[in-house]
């Protein structure tokens, strides 16, 4: 598979990386990280070695004060006793694009946002490559959609009319540009699941704001 193919991809993993790990409570806690890698090529046609170096910077690097390369990159996961295992899952149909999406999952960790646990108990973040940009595409059970150029604010809130207004409005008054809102529910009515890309770091004023809107229910700010 030639580089270029996979280069949204590299980024796309580092991305889901750092994502994973903000959700952590306490960060340093990680030991056990799952990479799955949905394709429908033949397995030998597809390196990881890249991606997983990428997606270990990405656990590393908001962490700790080291550089993580695709050099250093397996050493320094073991040294710190992170233990990262892949797998394929292979999928039918054409095989133009290398891989459909990427999902990583830590084991045995508390996190800062509860709906990114999975029904496994894991912390899951996916992602795909949309025309040529990395998107998150899932957060825990929720499917959302957003691009991952910018920052991100997740927030859970019961699903409600009005809610994207509410939030749109708080972040416009404090002059944070939204790049991109994606909500994902489980029922209508029930739980939803936000996710808006944001330009700036918001203030935690106005995060505070966010927080206290009757109707939300958690909320987090990871910075890509």
């Amino acid at each position: 598979m030639v580089l270029s193919e996979l280069k949204p991809f590299v980024v796309l993993a580092d991305k889901l990386g750092r994502l994973a790990v903000q959700l952590v409570a306490g960060g340093s806690g990680v030991k056990t990280v799952r990479v799955s890698y949905a394709s429908a090529r033949a397995p030998d046609d597809l390196d990881t070695r890249l991606l997983r170096a990428m997606i270990t910077k990405g656990l590393i690097e908001p962490i700790s004060s080291v550089f993580v390369n695709l050099v250093n990159a397996d050493f320094t996961a073991k040294q710190r006793g992170l233990r990262i295992t892949e797998e394929r899952v292979i999928l039918d149909g054409s095989p133009e694009s290398p891989l459909e999406y990427i999902q990583v999952q830590i084991a045995n960790v508390e996190s800062r946002f509860a709906s990114a646990i999975s029904d496994s108990g894991e912390i899951t973040v996916e992602g795909r490559v949309k025309d040529g940009i990395p998107h998150l595409t899932r957060v825990g059970g929720f499917e959302v959609d957003v691009s991952l150029e910018g920052s991100i604010i997740l927030c859970r809130q019961v699903d409600q009319p009005g809610m994207i207004g509410k939030v749109g409005s708080i972040l416009g008054e404090e002059n944070v540009n939204v790049s991109f809102m994606s909500v994902g529910r489980i029922a209508p009515r029930k739980q939803a699941v936000m996710a808006i890309g944001v330009d700036d770091q918001p203030s935690r004023e106005t995060l505070k704001k966010i927080g206290d809107i009757p109707a939300v229910e958690e909320f987090v700010f990871l910075k890509l």
